[in-house]
């Protein structure tokens, strides 16, 4: 059984202030823990079941390990079951000065949602981006639901702090956004270069960035949907371009 002290300490760790203050986060279950491990991340402790313990003894070895139960983890952690491990790990440094590490990167505008933020690290993993770069007023990287739903993926993508100055220190590579009024994705042909520009889920881009795109793409509509989140866009958008560059 963990002490009231330990569950205390991680159920602090859900909010922003206290993570950020220690500069770590938490990661629940037992794929998400087991990524961050095979990761650079450094693990600073470990809860965890007797059975994850005696499962994956050959690399917690040099682990802080606390033995928890099931009902230690629920009550510690946001999921409902639990039978595995919470870790709690350090946040990546923020890069001096950050710099897109491929041809494509992307970029959002404020968007709030930590499903869709982490959908969209899931979809830059999957696309082989290794950096995602976020706007002040985005949700937080570390929110445990965003966390969760990068299905592990927040151990191969690099979340990176960015302003307008940001923008404006790498304006020389093209800014592409999602826009009614934009060029039919389907028939964009996508630079070598860019920087896909999301916004957030009930705005959009807002309007002084999208007065500094160079591109503008529409998802085209078939049915009678009124709109696509911000996920879905980013995932259909960074598809058309790969498959550009795979043909």
């Amino acid at each position: 059984m963990l002490s009231w002290t330990k569950i205390s300490w991680l159920r602090s760790l859900h909010q922003k202030k206290y993570r950020d203050a220690e500069s770590v986060f938490l990661v629940e279950g037992e794929k998400g823990v087991i990524e961050g491990f095979q990761s650079t991340l450094t693990c600073q402790a470990l809860f965890a079941t007797q059975s994850f313990l005696q499962s994956h003894a050959h690399i917690i070895a040099d682990l802080d390990v606390f033995e928890a139960s099931a009902d230690d983890l629920k009550k510690a952690g946001s999921f409902e079951t639990n039978q595995a491990a919470i870790a709690v790990f350090e946040q990546y440094a923020q890069p001096e000065n950050p710099k897109p590490d491929t041809d494509a990167a992307i970029y959002l505008d404020q968007v709030k949602d930590p499903g869709n933020l982490g959908t969209i690290v899931r979809l830059a993993d999957w696309y082989g981006l290794k950096q995602i770069f976020l706007s002040p007023g985005c949700v937080d990287f570390y929110n445990p639901k965003a966390i969760a739903s990068t299905m592990g993926s927040f151990a191969h993508v690099v979340p990176v702090k960015a302003d307008a100055d940001w923008l404006e220190a790498n304006a020389k590579t093209n800014l592409i956004g999602a826009d009614m009024q934009g060029v039919n994705i389907h028939r964009f042909i996508f630079p070598e270069h860019f920087i896909l520009v999301m916004g957030s889920e009930s705005h959009g881009i807002n309007d002084q960035l999208a007065k500094r795109l160079t591109d503008k793409v529409n998802i085209p509509k078939f049915g009678q949907a009124e709109s696509l989140n911000v996920a879905m866009a980013t995932g259909i958008i960074l598809d058309n371009w790969k498959r550009q560059q795979t043909a």
